[in-house]
């Protein structure tokens, strides 16, 4: 499994191609030649970089819905909607897809973020913006998530 550290900003060409940090770089070494998925966030409006070994352990978990249930059809039809292999070229670029730039508003400027095992990649605008409006509610989210009062057993 991966674990990155970071967040980065950087520049999107005409194109839509940026340069991945050197940092992420180094910390992707050892997958890049498999190369990598890029998609649509589900809960934000930025995209998500999956290195291939990532995606396919989460492709493993999603094959195992039934198929004949709707909502599970819906949710996988949904999930993969604009789901892209792409790959880090020799010089430390990626394409972003034109529909994939459209979908997180990207303009210019970008910032490149770790969240544990993939990349979101945002536009910084839009970037800053969450992490302002998550600011006021996240120390009641820390310890809704991390602060379980869970006792030790006696010995």
């Amino acid at each position: 499994m991966v674990s990155l550290i970071g967040t980065y900003e950087c520049k999107a060409d005409a194109k839509g191609r940026l340069m991945i940090p050197v940092a992420f770089k180094k910390q992707l070494s050892p997958v890049l030649q498999e190369g990598f998925v890029l998609k649509r966030s589900v809960f934000q409006s930025c995209l998500e970089l999956y290195p291939m070994a990532e995606w396919n352990l989460l492709m493993q978990k999603i094959n195992t819905l039934n198929r004949f249930k709707k909502k599970n059809n819906d949710f996988i039809r949904r999930f993969t909607a604009g789901v892209k292999v792409v790959e880090i070229d020799s010089t430390g670029r990626l394409l972003i897809p034109k529909d994939l730039i459209s979908f997180a508003g990207i303009t210019k400027e970008l910032v490149l973020s770790s969240a544990v095992n993939i990349i979101e990649i945002w536009d910084k605008d839009q970037y800053e913006k969450t992490i302002d409006e998550d600011t006021v509610d996240f120390a009641d989210l820390a310890e809704e998530v991390m602060g379980l009062d869970e006792e030790l057993p006696l010995k």
